[in-house]
């Protein structure tokens, strides 16, 4: 079986996790290698977490590993070879210019995911989006300008040919409010088309799509929406977008609350089937 591509962002959440397992096998605290390499606490954290473009130097490289006691020239070239793929650039890097403040992270992350379950109580998942409902999502978004929209639609349709990436597809199961099933995003006709083609897309192999009816009431998903992205190799990963900015949670008792709200989710919602029957009969009574 193939993997999933890889990323720069998994090479360098793969080196921060390397670096961190030395300093503390080395007994050293966060303070006394920040002191090292002339730098902030923020930094090494930041370095060792591998969260945005925060990466180490090749000096700073060669420095930590003479500070955990790193004598192998096999592990040294290792974790050089490591930082050498996580400064390569992503696909999705040519948006850079539209793309939102630490979203970058959560598209290098899904580029080389596994597996992707995310729960969404007021649009259809980006995923899942046509066009023109995308187009319509974001208009409406008051931090996008206008002239970058259309960037921003782009981008999201290339995070959607991750379903049908050739080799092994994104496993995607996508759990939706009924809300966001009647939500007339773009007007009668767009809604239409948008409905149809979750509908369609839903029958993909990959794809699971259930949808949480307004009749069960209160849910634990009234938090907000998350995804949870699990890899081959690495931990898993619970994105929380909000207006408050992104947030990205690895630690396992985070992980572990998300996954059992997902599964209480999947038992409030229809079955697949039963979600795709209420999906089309709302296609049907748009006006």
């Amino acid at each position: 079986m193939s993997s999933a591509p890889s990323s720069p962002t998994v090479h360098r959440r793969q080196l921060g996790a390397e670096l961190r397992r030395l300093r503390k096998a080395a007994g050293l605290g966060i303070e006394q290698v920040a002191h090292e390499l002339s730098c902030s606490q923020t930094r090494v954290s930041r370095i060792e977490t591998g969260k945005g473009r925060y990466v180490a130097k090749p000096d700073e490289v060669e420095t930590l590993c003479r500070l955990y006691g790193v004598t192998d020239d096999r592990q040294v070239q290792m974790l050089l070879d490591m930082l050498t793929n996580s400064q390569k650039r992503g696909w999705w890097e040519s948006y850079e210019d539209v793309l939102p403040s630490g979203l970058e992270v959560y598209v290098g992350l899904e580029t080389t995911a596994r597996s992707e379950r995310g729960w969404e109580p007021l649009l259809v998942h980006g995923l899942l989006q046509t066009p023109e409902y995308a187009r319509a999502v974001l208009q409406a978004t008051p931090s996008n300008r206008l002239h970058d929209v259309e960037a921003l639609v782009a981008l999201r349709l290339e995070r959607q040919k991750l379903l049908t990436r050739p080799g092994e597809p994104l496993e995607f199961w996508a759990i939706l409010d009924e809300a966001a099933v009647r939500r007339p995003v773009g007007g009668p006709e767009v809604m239409r088309a948008q409905l149809n083609h979750l509908v369609e897309t839903a029958a993909l192999p990959n794809v699971t799509v259930q949808v949480v009816p307004t009749d069960k009431g209160a849910h634990p998903g009234l938090g907000g929406a998350f995804s949870l992205l699990e890899f081959l190799e690495d931990d898993p990963v619970v994105y929380v977008d909000s207006p408050a900015g992104n947030l990205y949670l690895e630690k396992k008792h985070d992980v572990r609350r998300f996954a059992a709200t997902f599964d209480l989710l999947r038992a409030f919602a229809l079955a697949p089937d039963e979600s795709t029957a209420l999906v089309r009969r709302v296609a049907e009574e748009i006006q």
